[in-house]
């Protein structure tokens, strides 16, 4: 491989331009391609200069390059349990010379701790799969049921390992749906995680919000900060400002 795009794409695959950077992402036509969460919760995440981040469950590698283009983090470790996604991945983070600053590990979230480390990691995101047994017919593609539905991992399964891979002050942030809020707050609660800040995510201004965003810090003392909700869309088919700037436009 040469790092051009042609010889780093597959059978059924193409490349998407990021608008940052001029970063570019390998995703494959009939597959689980990244979403709006995803690239919101890039913006929401703070994380500082020389900071190291993991993302738990990073499928094409959309979050870690994507702190990498926005932040001052000193380095990126996505990981991901899908051998052939986890192979796209690391594919985009060659195709953006990414290589010295970005890290795609193969292997179950589930054992986090046990691959890194305990208290290894400054910032850890998530954007894991929403539903439950209770939410849904499984999407019978399975790469796409892996995304979307907890067959490999449960949201208790997220949280500890977050917990666990976080040095203490360090900060955990999710994306997932309001529906599931209370049962995230439980969890992160039991796992010595406390909730610092909260972003609601609605299509329109005058609709219920679809996504919520949420930091808690290891250790953190009570307290919560809920944020102006972001609003997807001002009119049909119209970002709004904020979307605009998160994608980059």
């Amino acid at each position: 491989m040469t790092g051009t795009p042609e010889s780093l794409l597959k059978e059924n695959e193409r490349i998407d331009d990021l608008e940052r950077n001029g970063y570019r992402i390998i995703q494959r036509k009939d597959g689980f391609c990244f979403g709006m969460d995803a690239v919101l919760l890039s913006g929401f995440a703070q994380v500082r200069k020389g900071e190291k981040v993991l993302d738990l469950g990073c499928g094409t590698g959309i979050i870690p390059i994507l702190l990498e283009a926005k932040t001052e983090g000193s380095h990126f470790t996505g990981l991901e349990i899908q051998e052939e996604v986890a192979d796209m991945a690391r594919r985009s983070v060659k195709l953006n010379h990414l290589e010295e600053k970005i890290s795609i590990v193969s292997g179950d979230l589930k054992e986090g701790v046990k691959l890194f480390g305990a208290a290894v990691f400054d910032v850890v995101t998530s954007n894991p799969p929403y539903m439950n047994d209770a939410h849904g017919l499984k999407n019978p593609n399975e790469r796409k049921a892996i995304s979307r539905h907890e067959v490999c991992c449960t949201l208790e399964d997220v949280v500890r390992e977050a917990a666990g891979l976080l040095k203490p002050g360090g900060r955990f942030y999710l994306v997932h749906r309001p529906h599931r809020l209370m049962e995230i707050m439980e969890k992160l609660k039991c796992y010595k995680l406390e909730p610092k800040r909260m972003k609601f995510v609605h299509p329109f201004c005058d609709r219920d919000a679809n996504m919520v965003m949420i930091e808690a810090v290891r250790g953190g003392r009570p307290m919560v900060k809920v944020e102006k909700p972001v609003i997807v869309f001002e009119k049909p088919g119209v970002y709004s400002e904020e979307i605009r700037s998160v994608y980059g436009y």
